[in-house]
């Protein structure tokens, strides 16, 4: 310990709940050091998926881990993101169901009643028990890992300031440190809208009561996703897309979605924006170039802005991109050797399983490993219905970076399981590298299509060429099948083929 430094001291840190900044030293002598602790210490800024994952595999390693969390345990996947906006869709998708089918013929539907109440209550006792059980749980049980409840920020690069949410404030000396502070909605700077109450996500999702008309704003996976959800739950959904629905993907990905949303009553407005908006009488009102659209409630969803602006990087010397994304390398070190970043607040793609995955290896190259992560063939969902699932190049993807490509798209009225479910909505894509005919991207519109993509990634990540994808054993009447099929087309007429043709 430092000459300054004695039991008596460490002890009142303690009992006010604090960590000891000097036992937190390198090198120092900590009487709470965890057993096989290698004495290295590592600070973890946020609390989701990025921070638990590099928290749990950093104790496993031997570092000692204070993990800061300025608000609720368990970032936004578990609390605010994946977990409630599943539930939700997948309630959804229940009522429509009831409402219609395609075996409407021989099935009656039944009238259904939205308990909007309820819903909730069953969705967010969901997730207080996922929380507890994979976050707060495992943080309780495990004592190399100290939790402060505060906001953090840099003093300089080798130590934090965390303002303690009792009001206190203290040091944290680190021997390294990880960002992870995730994300927040984005919200576009239209005259009239913060004067508004709008929904983002957050309130949309815990809403006690479904509109009878909403707007959204926004054309990206959470956009299309909630809105989708909602007309299901018995909204009257306008769509406002700045461009095309799913616009920086394959354009047959937003024609299919757009069709699909129009079958269902969804109105899309492509190439609108709101130039205004205004609240009055408890209506939303929304200027756009072809009119004013009126609105009980307006959700805005136009993508996520890094948690970076409080953290004070620039004391300690870390870069960002223009929109404050902390910048890293492939093994998540920014530009200051000793300190790491994952998750959303990095420049990374926004998916909690890539933060994850992210943060993992981030912890074994904050202890001394060497740990890399390769987002190749890294697959992305959206919920919708149908689903959309990707992996790989898209053929603008590849072409931007000099690879010469050859594609087939089938629909699926091709797929025997499609036509078995009576749902033909939608397609395969497989893009292969033109002179050597090996897969290296799949884009796929389809009810399920996000299980199937893995199989996708498995192929893409292996180097596999379609011919071999091709030779493949696929089940009979799975929608995985698909991806046989459209393998095959590369040098068959399909429609010739049996059912279930080798």
């Amino acid at each position: 310990m430092t000459a300054s430094h004695n039991n008596m001291t460490h002890d009142n840190n303690m009992k006010q709940g604090n960590t000891c900044t000097s036992c937190a030293a390198p090198g120092a002598n900590n009487p709470h050091q965890a057993p096989g602790d290698t004495g290295l210490h590592i600070a973890i800024i946020g609390s989701g998926g990025a921070a638990m994952a590099a928290a749990l595999k950093a104790v496993e390693r031997g570092a000692r881990v204070t993990l800061i969390e300025r608000g609720t345990i368990g970032g936004t996947c578990v609390n605010v993101g994946c977990v409630p906006s599943k539930i939700f869709i997948r309630a959804a998708h229940i009522a429509h169901l009831r409402q219609s089918s395609p075996f409407d013929g021989g099935i009656s539907a039944p009238t259904s009643h939205i308990n909007r109440p309820a819903l909730l209550a069953q969705q967010q006792a969901r997730v207080d028990a996922l929380r507890h059980a994979k976050y707060e749980g495992i943080l309780q049980g495990n004592a190399a890992i100290t939790v402060l409840h505060g906001t953090a920020r840099f003093h300089d690069s080798h130590s934090l300031l965390v303002r303690l949410n009792d009001g206190a404030e203290q040091a944290l000396a680190f021997d390294r440190c990880l960002i992870a502070t995730g994300a927040n909605a984005a919200v576009p700077a239209t005259p009239g809208l913060n004067e508004t109450p709008f929904w983002t996500s957050t309130e949309a999702l815990v809403c006690d009561a479904i509109p009878t008309r909403l707007a959204v704003i926004g054309s990206s996976v959470v956009a299309l996703e909630l809105a989708q959800a909602f007309a299901r739950l018995g909204s009257q959904v306008t769509v406002l897309a700045r461009h095309t629905l799913a616009y920086r993907d394959d354009p047959a990905i937003g024609e299919a979605l757009t069709a699909a949303f129009r079958a269902e009553g969804i109105t899309v407005l492509e190439h609108t924006q709101a130039s205004q908006v205004r609240y009055d009488n408890d209506e939303f009102v929304l200027t756009t170039a072809s009119g004013a659209l009126h609105a009980d409630k307006l959700l805005v969803a136009t993508g996520r802005t890094p948690n970076t602006s409080a953290l004070n990087l620039s004391v300690a010397g870390i870069t960002t991109t223009a929109q404050g994304a902390i910048q890293i390398n492939e093994t998540m070190q920014t530009n200051i050797s000793h300190i790491f970043a994952a998750g959303d607040c990095t420049d990374q793609p926004q998916f909690v399983y890539v933060a994850a995955a992210a943060g993992t290896r981030a912890a074994i190259n904050m202890t001394g490993g060497e740990a890399r992560l390769d987002l190749t063939a890294m697959p992305a969902v959206v919920f919708t219905d149908p689903q959309v699932a990707t992996a790989g190049e898209s053929e603008a993807t590849a072409h931007l970076k000099g690879i010469d490509t050859d594609s087939r798209l089938l629909t699926l009225d091709n797929v025997p399981r499609a036509l078995a479910n009576f749902d033909t909505r939608g397609f395969i894509k497989l893009v292969v590298e033109k002179s050597s005919g090996r897969l290296i991207g799949v884009q796929a519109v389809a009810p399920d299509a996000g299980e199937l993509i893995q199989t996708a990634v498995l192929a893409i990540r292996n180097r596999m060429t379609v011919q071999e994808l091709a030779d493949q054993l696929f089940p009979y009447l799975t929608m995985v099948e698909g991806l046989k099929l459209a393998a095959q087309t590369f040098t068959k007429d399909i429609k010739q083929l049996s059912c279930c043709a080798g």
